[in-house]
């Protein structure tokens, strides 16, 4: 097993990753900026080094000081954690060529699915459904004009190299993709140093079914079921269940083939996500992304399936079994997670501040994975998850009983925070009848 190991990350997700490796007598290490100096994973790792100021592209971005802190601590390995330089390829590529062990999928896999084009096109060759769109990038705005007549409205205008639900928009007819090409280019090409767009069929009511994979050293791809995630503000999560109410023995058959498919068509080793548009009323599900990297939402997982995740990739990546057997993976239960944010529960814009009072709820079936505690401050100069509420039991119904009760009792003091959303959202009868989609937020404003 990995002796040492780096995590170039920050908040809760630093903090599961140092949790998981400290119960496997790994030495963690972490890795901070000036502005998170006093955050709970800081002080957890065994040892941790100041990268840089505030912000990203000086410190949790910066490559150079990552790897001269791992150099200068004596790390064996380096695991990207979600975002910044997680889904990096050549991130991946330099922490490999500097002689250590990355945790996460090969560069290969990443650069592969990276490019929504490319992936939809490997996709459709290895058999996996892909939602009806452009098999090149749109050149120009007539090229988009062109394809969306030929696919038909709505569409969808994505950045071929976004993620994370960023870059994109719908058009319902011509002069609306006249103004979201635009619009998605210009994003695209600031955000992601990439301007390409591909359209893609829009379905306005759909949900969003994604599936965990696991690609083992011996090679084989296997498929740890579905998540739930159609609870979504502007194209982004904040409710995750697993398994999906959506969801059949038969259609959870087809969708974990596809998934396992997907993994191989790329080599795929390590975790990674499979993420799918599903019509609930036909049972067709459509190929959306891989999200080359462990997800934010991988808890309700983890119960559903008995299995550590992190635990399974520090496997991976030092070349071991796993700990389960993959030919006996079943769900078991059930599991919510809510995405605690310094955001306002109506409009979900950021509000950063100064946290005067954090109360974390306990109890049977509750576990909190927080990046801060009381006396911390939320800055504006990184994603605004405080915390993730992972609620767990025999059943849904039994779960969003439980999950009442911890939202009644989490109380945050300070910044703007969603928990009375989801308070709201626990009694809302279409989530609670399992039969929504992702309009449901914008249904409830």
């Amino acid at each position: 097993m990995i002796e040492s190991l780096l995590v170039a990350n920050r908040g809760e997700i630093a903090r599961r990753v140092i949790r998981t490796a400290k119960r496997l007598g790994i030495r963690a290490i972490a890795v901070y900026s000036e502005a998170d100096v006093d955050l709970p994973f800081v002080a957890e790792a065994d040892e941790a080094v100041l990268i840089g100021p505030p912000n990203p592209a000086q410190s949790y971005r910066n490559v150079e000081a990552i790897l001269a802190a791992a150099k200068s601590t004596g790390a064996q390995a380096i695991h990207p954690g979600y975002g910044f330089l997680s889904e990096n390829a050549e991130f991946a590529r330099t922490v490999e060529a500097s002689g250590l062990i990355w945790v996460g999928p090969g560069a290969d896999a990443i650069t592969a699915m990276g490019d929504k084009i490319n992936a939809r096109n490997l996709m459709a060759a290895a058999g996996v459904p892909v939602a009806p769109g452009t098999t090149d990038p749109a050149a120009d705005l007539d090229a988009a004009v062109t394809a969306a007549a030929e696919i038909g409205y709505p569409v969808m205008v994505k950045a071929a190299a976004g993620g994370g639900g960023m870059g994109m928009g719908v058009a319902v007819d011509e002069a609306a993709l006249r103004t979201e090409y635009d619009k998605v280019r210009a994003f695209a090409e600031r955000m992601f140093g990439d301007g390409s767009v591909l359209i893609e069929r829009y379905f306005p009511r759909v949900r969003h079914v994604e599936v965990q994979i696991l690609g083992l050293a011996d090679g084989r791809v296997v498929a740890l079921g579905e998540r739930e995630c159609s609870v979504q503000r502007r194209n982004q999560k904040l409710v995750e269940e697993s398994p999906s109410p959506a969801v059949s023995p038969e259609l959870r058959a087809r969708l974990l083939a596809a998934a396992v498919r997907a993994g191989e068509a790329v080599g795929y080793r390590n975790a990674g996500t499979v993420e799918c548009l599903l019509d609930p009323a036909s049972g067709e599900f459509f190929f959306l992304e891989m999200n080359t990297r462990l997800q934010v939402e991988h808890p309700v997982t983890e119960y559903v399936y008995g299995v550590d995740l992190v635990q399974e990739q520090l496997r991976v990546a030092a070349g071991l079994t796993p700990t389960f057997d993959p030919d006996a993976l079943a769900p078991s239960g059930h599991a919510i997670e809510l995405r605690i944010n310094a955001e306002d529960p109506k409009r979900f814009l950021p509000g950063p501040g100064v946290i005067r009072t954090w109360v974390e709820p306990t109890g049977e079936g509750v576990r909190v994975d927080s990046g801060y505690t009381e006396g911390n401050t939320v800055t504006p100069f990184y994603d605004s998850l405080l915390a993730k509420l992972i609620v767990t039991g025999a059943t849904r119904d039994e779960v969003i009983e439980r999950a009442k009760a911890a939202v009644a009792a989490f109380r945050i003091e300070g910044p703007k925070n969603n928990v009375p959303f989801f308070a709201e959202l626990l009694e809302n009868e279409e989530f609670r009848s399992g039969a929504y989609d992702t309009g449901i937020v914008s249904r409830m404003r």
